[in-house]
């Protein structure tokens, strides 16, 4: 089942985003909002929005369910408003209908940088609207001022094991910031629903500011790297989540992070991190216990886990043929995988049919920056034979590679060579999707998802009927 691709990233540019950029230009030139007046600014517009979609096409079929989506893990399955970001297959995640190459291109930029800052991408999320540099600036400072972590927090990842897989040790510290939660608190003390969005947009900036200091905890404590460092109020998030793990004076890894937080950020709302996220939010739950949940699908190794078996795939390789293996060599060796009943890992996708903007734009960063890497130089070298052979062996629909064909190489070449590490900073990273969605599920009214469920014996008497 498929549906209109342009209709879809239409929709993402929406009346409100078209209406509301205006507003943005003629008030900013006096004074510069802040994320959360300007969020106040919207959600009345998308509330009404949304009440003439409803209106419009309420009652109106979105497509058949097949009985194999049922039993396929509802892929493909059209189930959620997700607005933050729309999956192409063609073209690759838009972001508030914005290309990867668009965001990099439109989004603030820190000084001397050329990779877009992950707080413009919130921003993005949040409104839909590109932000000006000040407004970033200001977004920087006030995840800086909400950084620290309670001192129990802090004794509780101090006292897990290192042998304690650090996804693990991610989730605890996050769940256990719901002690401190305003929306918690809000709603015990009775708010209004329409105020919901408040609080949890609140909890939503804490959540973000704080994971910097939780990953640098864990990682250090993990992997032995020592006392961490102090915030830094004059640098910006990607700056600081650096300092925090120890590579901060090195400004190309600094970048490296701006453009990993931003590509990881939003893959759409059906990603298993993503869905839980929205799913354990639609029952109340804060933040904080939303994305925890989220973290425990993203530690999954059908998740997040696989940059970490494309890194080691690699380095087998590496390791069995040598730094510069022949193009031979190299497809015989991509051959034994999949004659071995393996797949080839960072390869194929489940929506996109092209290489992934994402992979390119790490690609593109690569070439800039460590083009005589030998781990780099052998991605390449995969990039150009693996689709052509993946097509003849008829092993995927899709024989481009994805977004974890890369990031790991990156990672290796700066020194953070802990895989187990990894999906920490893409836990990091897909937060801002996550919370995004949040603080707009609940200014919208988002009800407590409960989808109709069949037992097999029952789908099977449905058809019986039906004979």
């Amino acid at each position: 089942m498929s549906f209109p691709v342009r209709s879809v990233l239409g929709a993402s540019r929406s009346p409100l985003l078209r209406g509301s950029l205006s507003v943005r230009l003629s008030s900013t030139a006096a004074k510069q909002t802040t994320l959360k007046e300007r969020l106040a600014e919207l959600i009345p517009i998308q509330q009404e929005n949304v009440k003439r979609i409803r209106a419009e096409h309420g009652k109106k079929s979105f497509g058949p369910v097949l009985v194999d989506q049922v039993y396929g893990g509802m892929r493909g399955l059209p189930a959620l408003i997700w607005d933050g970001s729309v999956l192409d297959a063609d073209e690759g995640i838009r972001f508030r209908g914005k290309s990867i190459p668009e965001c990099q291109d439109l989004l603030p930029k820190a000084a001397g940088g050329s990779e877009p800052l992950p707080e413009g991408l919130f921003w993005l999320l949040v409104t839909g609207e590109i932000p000006t540099q000040e407004q970033v600036s200001q977004l920087s400072q006030d995840w800086a001022a909400r950084a620290a972590i309670p001192e129990f927090v802090e004794e509780i990842l101090d006292r897990c094991p290192p042998s304690l897989h650090p996804m693990s040790q991610f989730s605890l510290a996050v769940t256990a910031l719901n002690h401190n939660s305003a929306f918690a608190k809000a709603y015990q003390d009775g708010i209004s629903k329409k105020d919901y969005w408040g609080p949890t947009f609140e909890d939503s900036m804490d959540l973000i500011a704080k994971l910097p200091n939780i990953a640098g905890r864990i990682y250090r404590n993990v992997f032995g790297q020592g006392k961490l460092p102090a915030i830094d109020s004059t640098k910006d998030y990607s700056h600081n989540l650096a300092s925090l793990l120890g590579f901060a004076e090195d400004p190309a890894f600094v970048e490296l992070l701006r453009l990993y937080i931003t590509i990881h950020s939003d893959h759409e709302g059906g990603n298993v991190s993503a869905h839980t996220g929205k799913l354990v939010g639609s029952a109340l739950s804060d933040p904080f216990l939303a994305y925890a949940a989220a973290l425990n699908g993203l530690a999954g190794p059908l998740h997040g886990l696989a940059n970490q078996e494309v890194l080691i795939w690699l380095r087998k390789m590496q390791s069995k043929l040598g730094e510069n293996p022949s193009d031979d060599a190299v497809k015989e060796y991509i051959w034994s995988t999949l004659k071995g009943g393996q797949v080839v890992p960072g390869y194929g996708h489940a929506v996109l049919r092209k290489t992934d903007p994402r992979y390119t734009a790490q690609r593109t960063f690569a070439l800039k920056h460590l083009p005589e890497d030998p781990l780099f130089k052998l991605v390449g070298q995969i990039y150009n034979l693996v689709p052509d052979i993946l097509l003849e062996a008829g092993k995927a629909k899709n024989p481009w590679p994805n977004v974890d064909a890369h990031s790991g190489v990156l990672l290796t070449h700066y020194g953070l060579t802990q895989m187990q590490f990894y999906t920490v900073l893409f836990g990091v990273s897909r937060a801002f999707g996550v919370a995004a969605q949040l603080i707009w599920d609940r200014a919208l009214g988002a009800p407590l998802e409960r989808p109709k469920s069949y037992s097999s014996a029952a789908i099977d008497q449905i058809f019986r009927d039906k004979q």
